[in-house]
């Protein structure tokens, strides 16, 4: 398949009265057509961070310092605002964002929202794309006489998210970006709901980034992982090869760390905690809390590297060879 996205050296800043925090320190990811990547890892790594970038939603106080973000070959870093609201975001891109809720405007009934994505994407008039509205929340499960006239502060949780997934997916996106669609709901809507968005981007043929801190989700909805740590992506493989033989420490850790029903192993955890990006460790920013830390890791970061054919990983323990 051609290669969708490209991300390359991503840094990205926050300037704050504590201090600069180095949130992305050189992000790599990638992503082919009608792909499902997962980014995991622990709060604070700079997955929606991650995920901000690439949609260039990143504001004051944070700066994009550098990198590449090549969307269908072009790099959106070079392109006006103008011309990313115009030809990309809301139309060839789109994201459910994190509490939707508070990302659904609060003055706005369900139904002019829907259709203000639909005429932003179509540039058809808002009459037009109000007629179309109710077809897209019947696509997300939902009631459309019920729900077109409701105020976000008038949905429960997992209808919020269902608006969201519809808002996201009426502009017909070729990469649709969901940052925790399952965080605050309980299990069974968050079933629901991954099974619902499995149906969509299967019939619409949508590449997708899930974001997740639950590595269970990830590795039955996603094609390939990116696991990152403290801004920094630290091991890419398809989601077999990453719970089968992780290569990464960390890794290793979070999936020692995964309850499993039924089994009398007793949990092992990551010792530490994540490191303050103010002041972030030299070298691996990983190295404080590895077991298997030696001399170069505490002054060379690691490049993330192809130690077998398609999983890569930044690690010294591989930076010969394999």
């Amino acid at each position: 398949m051609a290669r969708l996205l490209e991300v390359n050296n991503l840094r990205v800043i926050f300037r704050t009265y504590r201090g600069i925090i180095k949130a992305l320190n050189g992000v790599r990811l990638w992503l082919n057509e009608e792909e499902r990547l997962g980014i995991v890892g622990e709060t604070g790594c700079g997955k929606s961070v991650s995920a901000l970038s690439i949609m260039r939603l990143i504001d004051e106080p944070g700066e994009i310092i550098e990198g590449q973000v090549l969307f269908e070959g072009t790099d959106l870093l070079k392109i006006t605002e103008e011309e990313m609201d115009k030809t990309v975001r809301g139309k060839k891109m789109s994201m459910i964002f994190q509490e939707p809720i508070s990302a659904l405007n609060p003055v706005f009934k369900v139904g002019f929202q829907i259709a203000e994505s639909i005429a932003h994407s179509s540039e058809i008039s808002m009459g037009d794309a109000y007629e179309k509205a109710p077809e897209i929340l019947e696509m997300v499960g939902l009631d459309w006489r019920r729900s077109m006239d409701l105020y976000p502060h008038e949905l429960s949780g997992g209808m919020a998210q269902r608006v969201m997934i519809a808002m996201a997916l009426a502009v017909k996106p070729k990469l649709l970006i969901a940052d925790e669609p399952t965080s605050a709901l309980d299990v069974t809507i968050q079933a629901q709901i991954l099974q619902l968005l499995d149906e969509l981007v299967r019939v619409g043929r949508n590449a997708v980034i899930l974001i997740t801190h639950d590595l269970g989700i990830a590795s039955e909805f996603c094609d390939r992982i990116t696991v990152m740590y403290a801004g920094n992506a630290i091991e890419i493989s398809s989601s077999e090869e990453i719970f089968e033989e992780p290569l990464h420490p960390y890794t290793k850790g979070l999936i020692d760390s995964i309850p499993i029903i039924g089994a009398s192993k007793v949990l092992s955890g990551i010792p530490g905690s994540v490191p303050d990006l103010i002041a972030p460790p030299p070298g691996c920013r990983f190295h404080p809390r590895c077991d298997f830390c030696f001399d170069k890791c505490c002054v060379e970061l690691p490049d993330l590297k192809e130690v077998k054919p398609g999983h890569f990983v930044a690690c010294h323990l591989y930076s010969d060879s394999f």
